[in-house]
């Protein structure tokens, strides 16, 4: 129906904005009570910061999210009933770390048994376990030393707990790869509430077992497809929410398309790209200063494809860390499951990725071959297939692979600007996540969460 703007004019229980795993496991536990849901995405697809595409090379790769590990329980619950079936990381052989003056050390395991500043490192690392073990993580603000922990910075608890640069620079590499920001500018208490969110350190940072255990047979976005799917008619793509207002009796969703009014909203966008859509009344406070202070990380991800995964014949498993002069700091094998090809995942962080992103096209290239050249030999700057993929220059993401915080913004705006509800207004997201937030399984969670606040709010039995 029409109404005197000339747009589309349409009612609903509740509107979602955005169709990442988040607003769609909000959609499902909304459509599964029996409410009515529309959920409207920016973009063209379903997934949000994952997203799956075959390359001309045949090969299908994860431009974002990729993992699974087997504590991310939701995560395989959704995996399991919509038969998304994963197989392990490749991690056999030996891995390789590049170090700032070019040596090269050959190891197994999450870390060197021996090596610069591998002792302080470790040291430093069981303090953070240590600390992360008193993280309130439904009420951060209670936890003990809050304020203290949040006034500084990452590098700053790195210096006063080590002179060691060579500890520094393994720590710092971690910050790089786990939050896509330098140690300067996180909050160190957001360091520690990730780490407790996750269940451990070294859940954040290895492989078996953890964060980077399993990946899946048809791509990442395959259960974001199968969700999507389940719901037909719900989903609506290319259209953005440019306002969101309340009414008297709920509130209105407007895209270029029409108006979409609605009980309740979900907002699931992170609080980064929150400035793409108006809010009448403004947003308070709280709210405003929590997204102030939570940008996107920087992040671009690269693939290279080969016609095998030459290096598992040399015993090497493909996984490094440089330290030194490239601009990539972490390389994955990312290659199928059949190994019908080689894949080299290399992964840009942070400043790098800044520098490197403003190079030319070939010098970015040959940048990159270079370092999976260190990793696994001459043959590596000769793929067949090679894709980029920079999330902080995505139209609508801004970034990846989540928000983290400043120093500070935790507590001043934390316990009223995280995820309390404005209004009619819920808010999820994998960054409003208590359990594995950052990842999928946060996101998931979010959004169900989000779902049971408003089915309270609508006295709507579960």
């Amino acid at each position: 129906m029409c109404g005197v703007t000339g747009l589309e004019q349409r009612s609903t229980g509740v509107v979602i904005v955005g169709a990442g795993y988040a607003g769609l496991a909000a959609a499902s536990r909304l459509t599964a009570a029996g409410l009515a849901v529309v959920v409207l995405e920016a973009a063209d697809r379903v997934g949000g910061r994952v997203f799956s595409e075959v390359l001309p090379s045949g090969v299908r790769v994860d431009h974002g999210g990729q993992w699974i590990g087997p504590s991310q329980k939701r995560f395989h619950e959704l995996a399991a009933k919509f038969g998304c079936a994963t197989f392990p990381t490749w991690e056999t052989g030996q891995h390789v770390e590049v170090w700032h003056d070019d040596t090269r050390t050959d190891y197994s395991g999450a870390v060197p048994r021996s090596g610069p500043g591998v002792d302080e490192y470790q040291r430093v690392v069981k303090s953070l376990d240590d600390l992360a073990l008193t993280v309130d993580l439904e009420r951060p603000w209670l936890t003990p030393r809050f304020a203290e922990f949040d006034a500084l910075s990452a590098e700053e608890f790195f210096a006063s707990q080590t002179s060691d640069e060579d500890a520094v620079r393994r720590l710092a590499l971690t910050v790089q790869g786990v939050w896509c920001c330098e140690p300067r500018e996180i909050s160190f208490f957001h360091v520690l509430f990730y780490v407790a969110s996750a269940g451990g350190y070294g859940q954040l940072t290895e492989t078996a077992g953890c964060a980077q255990e399993s990946r899946f047979s048809d791509g990442a976005d395959a259960l974001a497809l199968a969700l999507a799917a389940s719901m037909p008619g719900v989903v609506r793509l290319d259209e953005p929410v440019r306002a969101i207002r309340h009414t008297s009796d709920g509130v209105e969703a407007v895209t270029d398309k029409g108006v979409v009014r609605a009980r309740r909203a979900i907002v699931t966008v992170p609080p980064a790209a929150l400035g793409r859509i108006s809010f009448e009344p403004a947003l308070p406070q709280a709210r405003r200063g929590w997204t102030g202070h939570t940008p996107m990380g920087r992040v671009a991800k690269i693939h290279a494809v080969y016609e095998e995964p030459f290096w598992r014949k040399k015993d090497r498993s493909g996984i490094a860390t440089l330290y030194s002069r490239s601009p990539v700091g972490v390389v994955f094998d990312n290659s199928p499951e059949d190994a019908s090809r080689g894949v080299l995942v290399a992964f840009v962080y942070g400043d790098r990725v800044d520098r490197w992103a403003a190079a030319p096209d070939s010098v970015r290239r040959t940048d990159v071959l270079a370092a999976l050249a260190e990793v696994a030999g001459p043959r590596a700057r000769m793929p067949i297939d090679y894709a980029e993929m920079a999330w902080s220059e995505d139209g609508w993401t801004i970034g990846g692979y989540a928000c983290f915080v400043y120093p500070g913004g935790w507590t001043e705006f934390g316990e009223h600007g995280w995820r309390a509800a404005t209004g009619g207004v819920h808010w999820a997201g994998t960054e409003t996540a208590s359990v594995w937030n950052g990842y999928v399984d946060g996101a998931i969670t979010s959004g169900e969460r989000a779902a049971d606040e408003v089915m309270t709010a609508l006295k709507v039995a579960r």
